[in-house]
């Protein structure tokens, strides 16, 4: 009888995991929404502090956000913060860290001027039992990663997402800051054959993923159900994401404001 679950693995050697960081997945073509926010921001510089290509693509293609003009800045500080964090704790400071430093470190170009926004994010996988899931490092950890996430009951996915967006003020501290924590639980088929997660491995698509899958590609054959946002496993909730963008903005344009009025009824004493 024929296993419908197998699917053979590749008659070639697989890419090494280095390799498979390295690559990106086909970009669709792009869509720019008629939303007045995000169309003022086109010709403004809109920063991603964030390497990876999934989250770019999230706010530039397809029928997205449609941010194309994205400057990528990755944050260059070690993500060392104590596992024994909770996963909201860990995601929400992880992003915060990453915003900051690409903050401050994007301030006064003489060139391209200060960023109008700066987008930072970090994903993590908890296991049911807690474990905190990190990339794979090797095709043995990886097997036994996906082994573990197909045979427990569910898993979760955390994304911290931090935006900031300068005063035109000089109020303290300078800047304005909007974040939040997205969680959604994800459960993997139970019937999923161990041939099959094996010729999933050596595709090495999920090598450079937390988890080890890509739920955005051939990883969708080994998801049963989710129940939350798909974008958030994917490494970035759009929704959210963009009442942030809203948020931010809207709070430093208040703060310019409310210094704006203060400053003038000074002058009027």
């Amino acid at each position: 009888m024929v296993d419908t679950q197998y699917v053979p693995a590749p008659a070639g050697p697989p890419p090494s995991y280095e390799a498979a960081s390295q690559s990106t997945a086909p970009i669709p073509p792009s869509f720019r929404t008629p939303l007045p926010l995000i169309s003022s921001l086109r010709d403004k510089r809109v920063i991603l502090a964030s390497s990876s290509p999934r989250r770019k693509q999230l706010l530039a293609q397809g029928t997205q956000i449609g941010l194309t003009n994205i400057e990528i800045i990755p944050s260059s500080l070690p993500e060392n913060l104590s596992k024994s964090l909770s996963p909201f704790e860990y995601v929400l400071q992880t992003a915060t860290q990453k915003a900051m430093s690409v903050y401050t470190s994007s301030l006064d170009s003489p060139t391209l001027g200060d960023p109008a926004v700066v987008i930072a994010a970090d994903t993590v996988v908890v296991s049911h039992s807690g474990q905190l899931l990190e990339k794979p490092r090797s095709e043995a950890e990886h097997i036994a990663m996906l082994k573990m996430l197909r045979n427990s009951a569910y898993h979760k996915v955390y994304t911290g997402v931090v935006l900031m967006a300068p005063l035109v003020s000089a109020r303290d501290p300078g800047y304005a800051l909007e974040s939040t924590v997205e969680e959604t639980t994800v459960k993997f088929g139970r019937d999923i054959s161990d041939e099959m997660l094996l010729a999933y491995v050596r595709t090495r698509e999920g090598a450079d993923k937390a988890g080890g899958y890509g739920i955005q590609g051939m990883g969708t054959l080994l998801i049963d159900s989710i129940e939350g946002s798909f974008d958030n496993v994917v490494g970035l909730p759009l929704r959210a994401t963009f009442g942030l963008i809203e948020k931010v903005l809207e709070s430093a344009e208040k703060e310019d404001l409310e210094d704006e009025f203060a400053g003038s009824g000074e002058d009027d004493e």
